[in-house]
């Protein structure tokens, strides 16, 4: 077996492909940690990508995700599929895939070899979490995986982000939950193309179910209307109902060029989504390490210079963007 130090750029790809844990867990390791050889890794398993389905997983916290997902990934496992996990929490101090709250219901599938888990925390670097969830899913895809299921632990901006790579999005919400039902009036959360509502034994279950539904008949009328099911995933209850639902969107999906638009979509938008974070982090660490930029924040604290010039400035001596960028007439 290689040793840590043995995994070459050609060993690591050949044997991800080949399924390998060891270099799976290897590889995104490697992801997590901004290591150069991920990249040319990542580069190397990109032709052999675009075959996993991915499934994002969000919610509010404690509504049963985890639970949810475990479902999930048994149903899909029965089915005779292998499956990846990343489970995601952008507020936890953890790292090394620990295990992050009750996503320890999934070590019911530790131990099966047809399923590989991961969890993943910020590391410190919000902005680039999108970045090494879409390299995390492009290996799994590389290394066989059928279906991915990608969890995060909320439903804020950073959240909806890192789910913005799947093919179907499904939104988990629990009676009594009005923050969810009002950021989905105001549009600040995506609408979902499915809603399961857990914990269904809830006497407020129904009356979410009535309230969710308004709230979608106020948006577009045509294509993928979003179906909402009732589930209680702790007992598996409903989630069989959820998993045909999510495999009717596919379906819908797949009927003409759908699917190859939405992923054409999807990877556009992860691409500007990480220019932006990594140019934001190299404007930041450029403003910081220069005495220059520094006065110029300082003025604009004084009301000495006002924000544009600041901007126009620091943009020009960071990134060489001159007057051009102006979006202005004069």
């Amino acid at each position: 077996m290689a040793g840590r130090r043995d995994w070459t750029r050609e060993r690591l790809v050949d044997a991800i492909r080949a399924g390998d844990r060891r270099a799976l867990a290897r590889a995104i390791t490697l992801v997590e940690n901004g290591d150069p050889l991920a990249y040319d890794v990542v580069a190397d398993l990109y032709p052999h990508t675009g075959n996993a389905y991915a499934v994002g997983l969000t919610g509010p916290p404690g509504v049963g995700k985890s639970s949810l997902a475990s479902a999930l990934v048994r149903i899909v496992r029965d089915e005779g599929h292998d499956v990846g996990v990343v489970s995601v929490d952008p507020s936890s101090p953890f790292t090394q895939g620990a295990l992050l709250g009750d996503r320890i219901r999934l070590s019911d599938h530790f131990l099966d070899p047809g399923v590989f888990i991961r969890s993943m925390g910020t590391r410190g670097h919000l902005g680039g979490l999108a970045e090494t969830t879409l390299q995390t899913l492009l290996v799994l895809d590389a290394a066989g995986k059928d279906v991915v299921f990608l969890e995060t632990v909320g439903t804020g901006q950073s959240e909806v982000g890192v789910i913005s790579i799947a093919d179907t999005v499904v939104l988990a919400l629990m009676p009594g939950s009005g923050d969810s039902i009002q950021a989905l009036k105001a549009g600040i959360m995506e609408i979902p193309d499915v809603i399961a509502i857990n914990k269904m034994d809830h006497p407020l279950a129904k009356a979410m179910l009535h309230e969710v539904r308004q709230v979608l008949s106020l948006g577009p009328k045509g294509g993928w209307r979003p179906p909402i099911v009732l589930t209680e995933a702790v007992r598996g209850e409903g989630v069989d109902a959820l998993w045909e639902k999510i495999g009717e969107h596919r379906a819908w999906l797949e009927t003409g060029d759908e699917l190859a638009n939405r992923r054409r979509r999807n990877l556009s938008t992860e691409v500007f989504q990480v220019a932006a974070a990594r140019a934001r982090r190299h404007l930041e660490d450029e403003v910081r390490g220069n005495a220059e930029l520094q006065r110029l924040l300082e003025d604009v604290q004084a009301r000495k210079l006002d924000p544009l010039t600041a901007v126009r400035e620091i943009l020009e001596k960071v990134f060489r963007i001159g007057d051009e960028g102006r979006t202005d007439p004069r």
